[in-house]
């Protein structure tokens, strides 16, 4: 991991203007999709849809908090990345629930609506992915960046699958294990976080120390 020689701790990436500028995109983009799929979800009944929801939700906190840490040392931003690795782990804890709790009650999702907003959701995160894709690399808080907008655009295709799978079966079960996957996509990518931030803290720790 390449750092500043004028910032010890501070990855040049992050002084690049065309990260902020991406990140400002990525926001406001989620924000929108927050709107479009919780209204989307709760009209359509789909847990799938509404957990993607929250999720969208979830990572316009993050960019929001990588905007604010982004040009700071290192050791701020890995603990920040550590405050969304932790909250993205508790987001897939709470899909998971959900998706449980509704397996046992009556659920009839509409596979139009989530058909429909499961295509724009993958075109608005497959832009931002493509836009984050040369920042895939950098520190804790840059590859949590990452990491949020590649589970999205697989929960987008999973969203759509399910819908096809909800039209062709008449079950609320295909619309239920798409939001089981997505719990799974978001625990790994959060421990995943959540370990590199770690060991970047402890780096500095025992850098501090020397």
């Amino acid at each position: 991991m390449s750092q500043s020689c004028c910032e010890p701790g501070v990855s040049p990436a992050l002084a690049d203007p065309r990260w902020r500028r991406a990140l400002w995109v990525a926001l406001g983009v989620n924000i929108l999709m927050f709107a479009v799929e919780i209204v989307a979800g709760l009209a359509g009944d789909s847990k799938a849809l509404q957990a993607d929801a929250l999720d969208f939700l979830g990572d316009s906190a993050n960019y929001a908090i990588s905007l604010g840490v982004a040009g700071l040392a290192l050791a701020w931003r890995a603990r920040a990345a550590l405050v969304k690795g932790i909250t993205i782990t508790l987001f897939g804890l709470y899909v998971a629930a959900s998706a449980l709790w509704s397996a046992f009650g009556a659920s009839s999702p509409r596979p139009e609506i989530m058909g429909i907003v499961g295509i724009v959701a993958l075109i608005a995160n497959a832009g931002v992915a493509l836009m984050l894709y040369r920042f895939r690399n950098g520190d804790s808080n840059m590859r949590s960046v990452w990491i949020c907008s590649r589970n999205d655009a697989i929960g987008n295709v999973a969203v759509m699958v399910a819908a096809a799978g909800v039209l062709g079966t008449g079950s609320a079960w295909p619309d239920l294990i798409v939001a089981a996957i997505m719990a799974t996509l978001a625990i790994t990518g959060g421990i995943q976080i959540v370990a590199q931030a770690l060991g970047e803290l402890s780096a500095t720790a025992t850098e501090a120390r020397s």
